[in-house]
């Protein structure tokens, strides 16, 4: 009889502790691991786990024209998961039976543009307003007692002298020692100038040798757990894994005394209104996920507080040659906010294991082989993970950075990895979605209610059942399922898992090198390549803008910062396009761009509320309403793509969640460089991945004592009041600082109407004529830069504005367009075609007035700015935009000499750079280039793609 288990509705922690946890089930012949740490999986090497299937292939695997148009039939059963109050259960309609009617190309999107711009409207006014936070009640997430924090349990276990730097003997000896480990040559090359006589002595160096400083740091120095080491013996062939304790993992995470401070402990419910009608997502205690999985525990053991555990898988590129290859495993809980977790310099995440790389070419048979790859990722995958079984289910006490004591409960919340990940992790079929049971051939439907079903998790663990009683049956339940010949899956007894929930969005593979590799290159089949890259060596520069001069059409292996920066000049390619076939309207084409963009830049909105949620919704329906436009230009046949489907889950994951930016593989893939790259290029090529984990564990405890040290020395210094800040929502940039890093006539009228606000233009046409500047040169500045303090660290990134470079100066074409604040007083030299609030300028200049010339030329009394910008306007924008593309135009202003109309503002009157897309018409003008196209052109559309802060500006 099958082995019962909880469903979905409840609790999987409800299996009581003491019960015998599953043990790894890889073939016929199973053996525990062994006092010589190997564990073995019995397969058969002529077959597989379950013999030899040479003429049958149960992996479901549908052949299609690409891996993302792969599918077969799903199971259609819904999920049941409940969460605690109506406002948090997610709907579940039943699959409509009649699929979604096919789009008409030609509708009118004036109605949807206005509904479109009152939702819009709101999303704002919502961001702006209040914070309501309503925190979970009772006793949840409370520290039950005080221990000693972790600098001071450090202490402890390095040598308790004076010397702050100890085990090292002096400062000079720390710095050089943290120097060769994280900045420093090779070990050789280190050796070679330690063996010379005089620099040991000179420097006062406790060590001569590269060994002698690895010795200390190896012995001496504490850090986060280290790595051990199994053999795997899958077949004939022997793999080995590298894997840390995962409990350990998490106690130094949760126990890190730079995140002490910033830990969160429970879940909250954030409101823009006082009402409480209005939900805010954003940090994952924002999520109705935790809420949720906080009752559930809440039941077995009050006072408990959710570590949620995020898990990230991805196979990577040792070499560009020899085809070496990694797989790591990384680490890291929802507890640290988002805006601390997303930097790899402040070691958010764990490298938690290395699993093996194996392709298992001795295995003939194909199919056997894939079987063989699935088993042996799910057995290892198990073995790293295993502990939470026990560990969600049990309390466990850890110590927060600043030695505050709580009751914990690991809990896998989220798994993120690409979309082959996805298909491996949960036993799903390649060309279906991963996580919910549409048939392949609905795919390319929008069918809203699939957004919230998942596959039936009941039904998969009985067909996993089903191999101990039935494994005569067990072939072809799986077929039936649709899931992957594993016996035993990695997650199949993590409690309070349900893990088809747990896959999170994933912006930089099913966006950026998905949707968007897919919409170019339709785009440029559609109307050609020559058009296209025509119009990208005409692109006006700006800093935040990648001019490709070769076009776009010939680029190979794209890059996901590539995509990005085509994104930013997609819509500016399309525009003005004349018909398609001499007969097809280039509209319907504009407008699935357009949304596709807003789908884009909507989906890393680091605070999401029902609003603009509702917003991401409505982007991808305006796509499915117009993307017929493709089938009738005979590009595609369908859209029958998992990596489009899937955009259907995202506003459910944002709600369970949090926002995309809690969960994007671009951080892991930058950790490929940190935890990988360097390490295997430290290593002498053989037997790498022993010497990659000492290389880790090295720089890990490097990195402890710095932090350690530096605790040290704040001890001696005198304490400084913390600086209280508002709240405000995380990476929305809403206050912004102005820093600088280093014309005659607009000069003039600036400097008459700041000394006589109030004079007539009578007035100031006398006053210029009769003006003289004493001076004949000014200092130009070249750079300005927009910082924001951050809100959970207080430190200051920024985001660089550049309104040109020397070159660009000295040839009088610095082309720069920037958003500026402007009123009907600041200037009387045409600015009345401007409206009140803030206008488009070229940026021609950006000077400084000695202080000489600042006494001369105004009054005493007078407020001066120091630094000033010359600026040529633009047009005031239109009440509406386009109702294709939704962008302004503008036109350069222009007096009745048809000079441009221009003036001297304040610096800090500029708010932020703005990027133009050029009017190109029907074609391109040949006698355009990149650096003179915004001379040239007369018509011009504001590209609100440009950076994400300007979208949440203009969109």
């Amino acid at each position: 009889m099958a082995q019962q288990r909880t469903s979905p509705t409840q609790s999987r922690a409800a299996i009581p502790t003491t019960s015998p946890m599953r043990t790894v089930i890889i073939g016929p012949a199973v053996e525990e691991l062994d006092e010589t740490g190997q564990f073995h999986l019995g397969i058969d090497p002529s077959g597989d786990a379950l013999g030899d299937y040479a003429d049958l292939d149960q992996d479901g695997d549908v052949k299609m024209e690409s891996s993302e148009d792969e599918g077969g039939l799903g199971n259609l059963e819904e999920s049941d998961w409940e969460t605690e109050t109506e406002e948090d259960v997610v709907t579940k309609e039943p699959l409509r039976a009649i699929r979604t009617a096919g789009a008409v190309t030609d509708r009118d999107p004036a109605p949807n543009l206005q509904r479109h711009r009152l939702q819009r409207d709101e999303a704002k006014r919502q961001l702006l307003r209040t914070l309501h936070v309503v925190q979970y009640p009772g006793g949840a997430g409370k520290p039950i007692g005080t221990l000693k924090t972790c600098n001071n349990v450090y202490a402890t276990q390095v040598p308790t002298t004076q010397n702050i730097y100890a085990p090292f003997s002096s400062r000079i000896n720390w710095e050089i020692a943290r120097w060769a480990k994280l900045r420093g040559p090779g070990s050789t090359a280190l050796t070679e100038l330690l063996r010379i006589p005089e620099v040991p002595d000179l420097l006062g160096l406790s060590f001569c040798t590269t060994d002698e400083l690895n010795d200390i740091v190896d012995k001496r120095l504490p850090g986060r757990p280290r790595f051990a080491r199994h053999k795997v013996l899958i077949g004939d062939e022997v793999c080995k894994i590298f894997y840390r304790d995962i409990i350990e993992c998490i106690r130094s995470l949760f126990g890190d005394p730079d995140f002490g401070a910033y830990l969160v402990f429970v879940p909250e419910k954030h409101y823009t209104d006082a009402g409480k009608t209005k939900r805010m997502f954003h940090d994952g205690q924002t999520g109705r996920w935790w809420w949720a999985m906080q009752e559930e525990v809440e039941r077995d053991s009050p006072g408990a507080t959710i570590i949620p555990i995020i898990i990230s898988t991805d196979k990577t590129q040792l070499t560009l040659f020899c085809n070496k290859t990694a797989y790591p495993i990384y680490l890291t809980i929802g507890n640290i906010p988002k805006e601390i977790r997303r930097r790899p310099s402040s070691r958010a995440y764990v490298l938690l294991s290395y699993l093996p790389t194996t392709t298992l070419e001795l295995v003939a048979n194909k199919a056997a082989r894939r079987r063989m790859l699935t088993n042996l990722y799910h057995a290892c995958m198990k073995k790293v993970l295993e502990p939470l079984e026990k560990a969600g289910v049990s309390i466990l006490t850890m110590v927060s950075g600043n030695g505050a004591t709580y009751k914990t409960h690991p809990i896998f919340a989220c798994f993120v990895g690409d979309y082959t990940e996805e298909i491996l992790a949960l036993l799903g079929t390649t060309g279906k979605c991963a996580c919910c049971p549409i048939p392949h051939d609905w795919l390319g439907d929008h069918v809203p209610e699939m957004a919230s079903k998942l596959r039936d998790l009941s039904a998969i663990l009985n067909i996993l059942d089903s191999f101990k009683d039935h494994p005569e049956k067990f072939l072809k339940s799986c077929a039936e399922g649709n899931v992957k010949l594993v016996i035993e899956p990695f997650w199949i007894n993590s409690p309070y898992t349900h893990i088809f929930r747990s896959i999170t969005p994933d912006v930089l593979h099913q966006l950026y090198q998905g949707i968007v590799k897919h919409l170019v290159a339709w785009l440029i089949e559609a109307f050609g390549a020559a058009k296209i890259d025509a119009r990208c060596r005409r692109m006006p520069p700006n800093h935040q803008i990648r001019i490709f001069g070769n076009g776009i059409s010939s680029l190979l292996k794209v890059t996901g910062h590539e995509h990005d920066q085509i994104c930013r000049i997609l819509l500016g390619l399309v525009l003005d396009m004349p018909p398609l076939d001499g007969t097809v309207l280039p509209a319907p084409v504009v407008r699935c761009v357009r949304a596709i963009l807003d789908f884009l830049y909507l989906a890393q909105y680091p605070v999401h509320t029902d609003n603009t949620l509702s917003l991401l919704d409505d982007a991808l329906a305006r796509f499915h309403a117009d993307k017929d436009v493709f089938v009738k230009l005979g590009i595609r046949e369908n859209f029958n793509l998992p990596k489009l489907h899937f955009a259907l889950h995202y506003t459910q994951s944002i709600r369970l969640f949090g926002t995309t930016d809690n969960f994007n593989t671009e951080y892991t893939e930058r950790l490929h460089i940190d935890f990988t790259k360097d390490a295997y290029r430290a290593t002498k090529k053989k037997d790498k991945f022993t010497q990659m984990t000492v290389w880790l564990e090295r720089h890990e405890k490097i990195y402890r004592h710095d932090q350690f040290v530096n605790w040290r020395v704040r001890q001696h210094e005198k304490p400084q009041k913390p600086i209280l800040q508002t709240w405000s929502p995380p990476g929305l940039d809403l206050d912004r600082r102005l820093h600088l890093a280093k014309c005659s006539a607009a000069l003039a009228r600036f400097v008459t109407l700041t000394n006589e606000p109030n004079i007539t233009r009578g007035q100031l046409e006398h006053a210029i004529w009769n003006f003289h500047l004493p001076l004949r040169k000014l200092s130009v500045w070249h750079h300005l830069k927009f910082q924001r303090m951050d809100v959970v660290t207080g430190k200051p990134p920024s985001t660089q504005f550049m309104p040109g470079r020397l070159g660009w100066i000295r040839d009088g074409n610095l082309c720069q367009a920037a958003l500026t604040r402007c009123s009907l007083t600041t200037d009387l030299a045409g600015l009345q075609a401007l409206q009140v609030g803030y206008c488009v300028g070229r940026v021609r200049a950006i000077f400084s007035l000695p202080i000489a010339a600042q006494d001369a030329l105004f009054k005493s009394s007078t407020d001066i700015t120091q630094h000033l910008a010359y600026i040529e306007w633009y047009t005031k924008l239109q009440t509406q935009p386009d109702l294709n593309h939704r962008m302004y135009n503008i036109l350069p202003l222009i007096d009745k000499r048809g000079d441009h109309i221009s003036s001297i503002i304040p610096v800090t009157d500029i708010r932020q750079s703005i990027h133009l897309f050029p009017k190109f018409g029907s074609t391109a003008f040949a006698a355009w280039t990149s650096a003179t196209v915004l001379n040239n052109c007369r018509t011009f559309y504001i590209n609100p793609f440009s950076n994400k802060f300007l979208y949440r500006t203009m969109y």
